[in-house]
């Protein structure tokens, strides 16, 4: 299989946490495709555009490695979309790596899958995490099986580290 890693993507996604990620990948030889609910460009929290290369209701997880879910508000959008959500659950069954960073874990809350898992994220949403079933690890990256989580941009660095050498025992 090509090594490709999927992103979500919709407005007011935290650039950093899009775009470290995303150049991380590429330079560890991974393609890296932006799904989002349209096509078009979409604007990060900062203003950092990133255009959608094919809409989420056309992606077939079947042709990914990974999947990437970066913060910011966007993840409380895409959280609503079902489409998202069995996507991340066919990730899940398929035991892929699922990698969320600060509010990104909002969509593993709403596909179901944090149940039982070491996971970690911003603290605006450890609530959340923790009454989904998750057990919180105040940790800068966090995996537990196919998933790993990570509070901030601070923690960006490990978690990248941690997501390639995830993808790369596939």
């Amino acid at each position: 299989m090509h090594k490709t890693v999927l992103a979500l993507l919709d407005n007011d996604y935290e650039d950093l946490e899009l775009w470290y990620p995303k150049i991380r990948l590429e330079e560890a030889g991974y393609e890296v495709h932006m799904a989002a609910p349209e096509m078009g460009t979409y604007t990060g929290k900062y203003g950092y555009p990133a255009d959608a290369d094919l809409t989420i209701n056309k992606v077939k997880g079947i042709n990914y490695n990974g999947l990437l879910i970066p913060g910011g508000w966007m993840p409380d959008k895409l959280r609503r979309d079902e489409k998202v959500l069995d996507l991340v659950r066919e990730f899940h069954e398929n035991k892929k790596p699922i990698a969320f960073i600060c509010h990104g874990g909002w969509i593993p809350i709403s596909a179901k899958i944090i149940k039982g898992r070491k996971v970690t994220g911003s603290l605006g949403i450890k609530d959340d995490l923790i009454n989904a079933g998750g057990v919180w690890v105040n940790d800068p990256s966090v995996i537990d099986g196919n998933l790993i989580s990570a509070r901030t941009p601070r923690d960006l660095a490990p978690f990248c580290y941690d997501f390639v050498h995830l993808l790369q025992r596939q």
